[in-house]
């Protein structure tokens, strides 16, 4: 295990890995029988079980309070502005300049030139005995006082010439942290491997159980952070402080485990701290555009700065999928094996979003072999929350695109349908059922009509009458939407969205619990029906995480490719997802993918926006406007040429021109505070490098950070 704790433990995995059979039992031969060697005292090509030691490193790390997006994991802050420097070229040549003048002051004082004013002091304070040469010490304490008076010159001098910058910058300390770095970050004061909470709490036995199994090897970060989490639910009153106590004597490290039984992933692939919850996803680059503080830093993500929300814009190939949402969906994973979060992957099939393994529920949308199934209606059994669902993943797209308008009509159709069947079938309808309605076709409305007949339904009734007057009227928006459900009643899609029972369909209402799951839609050939379930999800994961039970629970959705998603609606279900404890990562080509008046209302929505290399400029500037301006401090320099009046002047000015070649000239600087954009469209679109991005970061406290440029590669 590395010092962030990311490598896996023997035996510490959901299928721990096997020990190769022991050797053939041989006759037993006593002990000190010559030629016998000693028994071995494990089996032989089996590494010893680790003793913890890398653990404990990782877990009594420290990790100071810093700035949002900040890798804290052995983070050493630095100030908030940058200190001036002096440039080695003018640090050299005046320690040298400031050394040969000390040297010849103290010469001239210790030849005479310029007098013995500087002895006087020492004839004056002196006894008699050492300056008429009795006891002979006069040798020895006139190089004494001369040797200080030197010293004095050389500190003075020392301090001009600035010699302690110069042994700090070149000196033996230097060049040993260069080697060896700056050394071991700072220890915590209370050693967090022996639980202190829990002894302070009464539970001795369980914190002792946990020390010991940290020190055997037998706990990982991801244990410590289930075992922190169901901590907090004992503080919280949601478990018992027996119960919790007795789990963790019983079973250890292990104790409290997730359902799926797993411990870890089968896989990482970037850097994880989940102590802090972070996950670090680039460097900030050592550039002047970015606050001192933040460069030179790890750039890291975690759910305090997703539940604020992100969207991230750049071209194919860029990196989105690849730095941001692998790295993003790896540690949610994590965190819902903590028990901490629950994540819902949403992404073309064959994207890269991470191994099967790693998820509790994998939905192949097209895929005849999916063993899960999409619930279309959100798992809600009202046939209202299931209209205004189900129509903002139709026709979502068609509503108008400023932020106040909606999808109601549609809504309202929907809702005319969907009570009726519920109330005669006792389900909602399936695909081509809802089709066949949508559609107008008789045989469907007949039976709805009867089954209601025989219920005595008349508000719903009312409710069919209306929606068989509205058929074929103009404006009836009822043959659009049959129109986008035919593109779900294809033939690759038989079998999913069931309603009879039959499948096991995976509904959005399971984020009460910490599930990992992952949606894989289908892109070749069904592009239209992927853009449409994907807003289905989007809203379906607004709708619920605004009704959860436990918001103590984190919840996201990332959706790598949100073309076609970004909505009327979607924009106001995100600007509610922070109160509920949730955030979504959106990913996107383009801006040009969100329609015009939602692209401000997006960007301000989000607390966090990156744009990676490649924008174009007009993206840039959408970036630039919501980024705003600053104060920064301009610097004009005019050289203006000095005309010689004088016969000696002329002179000097032609002996300057022949030597540099350039006219004499005097120049000004003049300093002025100006008000300029943070990053221009220019900058975003042309000086951004390949595999980096520029971020602006927002945590759900508040607390903010500047567009920052970040390197995605380190």
């Amino acid at each position: 295990m590395d010092s962030d704790g990311t490598q896996d433990a023997r035996g510490t995995h959901a299928s721990p890995v096997p020990r190769p059979a022991g050797p053939p039992e041989v006759p037993a031969m006593p002990p000190n029988s010559p030629g016998v060697p000693p028994r071995p005292d494990r089996v032989p090509g089996v590494p010893p079980m680790p003793d913890g030691s890398s653990f404990l490193t990782w877990l009594r790390t420290s990790r100071p309070e810093a700035p949002p997006g900040v890798w804290r994991f052995g983070h050493r802050p630095r100030p908030d502005e940058e200190p001036d420097v002096i440039p080695t070229r003018q640090l050299l040549s005046g320690a040298v300049i400031a050394f040969l003048c000390g040297w010849l002051l103290c010469s001239l004082l210790f030849n005479g030139y310029l007098g013995d004013f500087w002895l006087w002091p020492y004839l004056v304070l002196a006894p008699d005995s050492w300056i008429l040469g009795k006891a002979g010490v006069w040798g020895a304490a006139s190089w004494v006082y001369e040797a200080l008076v030197f010293a004095a010159i050389f500190a003075v001098f020392g301090r001009v010439g600035h010699w302690p910058e110069l042994w700090r910058r070149y000196g033996p300390a230097a060049w040993s942290r260069s080697t060896r770095g700056d050394g071991p970050p700072p220890v915590p004061e209370a050693d967090p491997a022996d639980w202190p909470a829990l002894r302070a709490a009464g539970a001795v036995d369980a914190a002792e159980r946990l020390a010991a199994d940290a020190r055997a090897g037998l706990m990982r970060d991801v244990d410590h952070a289930r075992l922190s989490r169901a901590w907090q639910g004992v503080r919280s009153g949601r478990h018992t402080l027996a119960s919790f106590n007795r789990a963790v004597v019983q079973e250890g490290a292990a104790a409290c485990m997730h359902p799926s039984g797993a411990r870890d992933l089968p896989a990482r692939l970037a850097r994880h701290d989940m102590f802090t919850g972070q996950v670090r996803l680039g460097t900030n680059v050592d550039d002047p555009r970015n606050p001192y503080a933040y460069r030179g830093t790890g750039l890291a993500l975690g759910p305090d700065l997703l539940g604020t929300s992100l969207v991230a814009v750049g071209p194919a190939g860029s990196g989105k999928t690849g730095t941001v949402v692998r790295p993003l969906a790896e540690s949610l994973c994590l965190h819902a094996l903590a028990g901490r979060a629950a994540v819902v992957v949403v992404g073309a099939a064959g994207a890269g979003l991470g191994p099967a393994d790693a998820y509790d529920v994998v939905v192949r949308i097209g895929n005849q072999e999916s063993e899960y199934d999409l619930d279309l209606y959100g798992g809600t059994t009202d046939p209202d929350e299931a209209a205004a669902v189900l129509a903002e993943a139709l026709v979502g797209d068609l509503a108008d695109p400023h932020p106040g308008s909606d999808s109601r009509r549609s809504t309202t159709v929907l809702a005319q349908l969907l009570g009726p069947f519920r109330a005669v079938h006792g389900r909602f309808p399936s695909v081509p059922e809802l089709r066949q309605l949508l559609d107008g076709a008789p045989g469907p409305f007949a039976a709805l009509r009867q089954g209601l007949q025989e219920t005595g339904q008349e508000s719903l009734l009312r409710e069919l009458d209306a929606r068989e007057r509205q058929m074929g009227q103009p404006g009836d928006v009822g043959g659009v939407l049959g129109d986008r459900v035919a593109l779900l009643d294809r033939p690759a899609f038989a079998g999913f969205f069931d309603t009879s029972g039959q499948s096991r369909p995976f509904t959005l209402k399971a984020l009460d619990h910490p599930v990992r799951v992952r949606i894989d839609l289908p892109q070749r050939g069904h592009a239209d029906a992927s853009k449409m379930l994907a807003r289905l999800v989007l809203a379906q994961f607004t709708a619920s995480v605004a009704v959860r039970e436990d918001r103590s629970l984190f919840a996201c959705l990332l959706l790598d490719d949100a073309t076609g998603v970004v909505t009327p609606e979607a924009v106001r279900g995100i600007q509610r997802l922070r109160s509920g404890n949730a955030g979504v990562v959106l990913t996107l080509r383009t801006l040009d993918d969100v329609a015009r008046p939602l692209r401000g209302p997006l960007l301000g929505a989000t607390g966090c926006r990156m744009a990676l290399s490649g924008v174009t400029p007009w993206d840039g500037q959408d970036f630039a406007e919501v980024w705003g301006k600053e104060w920064t401090e301009a610097r004009d320099v005019t050289d203006r040429q000095i005309i010689a009046e004088t016969p000696a002047g002329k002179a000097v000015h032609m002996l300057r021109r022949v030597i540099t070649g350039k006219a004499p000239t005097a120049r000004a600087v003049t300093v002025r505070q100006v008000e300029r954009e943070r990053w221009s469209a220019s900058e975003l679109a042309h000086a951004v490098p390949a595999g980096h991005a520029v971020l602006s970061l927002t945590d759900v406290k508040g607390e903010h950070a500047p567009p920052l440029l970040v390197d995605l590669r380190g």
